[in-house]
């Protein structure tokens, strides 16, 4: 029987407040690019954050893996990489979970099983269905969640993976963020089938659409894709239907879409929505409320004082990394 989410007061506040944190994150990030203390690219988790929070709440952060897109922040979050080193690494600095070197689009926390961004548009998938390979015989039980947006559907790669998964019955749960555009492309245009759970389902994956803007749905979609991977049944693909409320990227026009359009997916957003929810059934208090975002702007406020005192790579120090000079040898738990 599949584990049934326990929407008790305490469970409805911590999928709101993981939420805030992740908007509040990416405002700050904003302000701080605008500020030229972030460089390179910024890609924001606005509106999507329903996503990440769900599917971090129905798995368990260090026993399962997690491989990111580039617009990973939320994701990194919701699986539990601290704010404060998390801020660092925006800011390029040695404290940084990457040590400054992989800013925004290459987070990474090995001791968290947090596997990443990756640059390149569906790079993430071979490698979750490597480290899921490697978990089905050093990790029986755990599961790797690979995170991808629609876009990636188009590359040769998620066909391979999805073949490779499916036949080998790889314990990996693949998520399709659908934010119906690639950069500036909408799905549309791109793909003859727009139900992106069918190009799973032609590999003989089970696979099922749900409700992005709502974690609880999302959560409940999770938690029977791991039953089904742990109890050793292959993988599972989840499509979930979201929406980015900011550009593409901080370089990004948006003369794609119409302010209509983003201004009636965002009478959809997850954190409102929630929040009206909570406040309806007497789950939440204005007290309550004011607690948990007082809570989360303190936590905010310590990650950029941590990351703004940080110290940059020493320039004698550059030429580390570039290539390996330690193998970490992976132990079973």
């Amino acid at each position: 029987m599949t584990t049934k989410i326990r929407l008790d007061r305490t469970h409805l506040h911590h999928l709101w407040r993981q939420m805030l944190r992740i908007r509040r994150f990416e405002a700050r990030c904003v302000e701080l690019y605008q500020a030229q203390k972030i460089r390179g690219f910024l890609h924001l988790y606005d509106g999507e954050e329903a996503v990440a929070v769900g599917v971090a709440s129905a798995l368990d952060p260090g026993r399962d893996a997690v491989v990111a897109t580039y617009r990973e922040h939320g994701q990194a979050l919701a699986w539990g990489v601290p704010m404060t080193t998390l801020m660092a690494e925006m800011l390029g600095k040695v404290e940084g979970c990457c040590r400054g070197r992989g800013g925004s689009m290459h987070l990474f926390d090995r001791r968290r099983r947090f596997y990443g961004g990756n640059a390149i548009v569906g790079g993430g998938l071979p490698l979750a269905a490597g480290i899921s390979l490697a978990d089905k015989r050093l990790r029986p039980g755990a599961v790797t969640a690979c995170f991808f947006g629609e876009g990636a559907v188009g590359e040769g790669v998620f066909h391979e993976t999805m073949n490779l998964a499916e036949l080998w019955q790889l314990p990996v749960l693949f998520v399709c963020e659908n934010n119906l555009y690639a950069m500036g492309v909408p799905l549309a245009d791109s793909e003859v089938e727009t139900d992106i759970r069918r190009k799973a389902q032609a590999y003989r994956m089970p696979a099922e659409q749900v409700d992005g803007m709502d974690p609880v749905r999302v959560e409940d979609a999770v938690r029977r894709a791991a039953e089904h991977i742990r109890g050793g049944h292959g993988p599972y693909f989840i499509e979930a239907r979201t929406y980015r409320f900011r550009a593409h990227s901080m370089f990004d026009t948006q003369a794609y879409r119409t302010r209509d359009e983003i201004e009636g997916w965002k009478r959809l957003d997850p954190i409102e929505r929630l929040r009206a929810w909570m406040v309806a059934n007497h789950e939440l208090s204005d007290a309550e409320a004011a607690s948990i975002e007082a809570a989360v702007d303190a936590e905010l406020d310590a990650a950029v004082a941590f990351a703004e005192a940080g110290t940059p790579e020493p320039v004698d120090q550059l030429e580390r990394f570039v290539t390996m000079d330690e193998v970490v040898q992976e132990t079973q738990p």
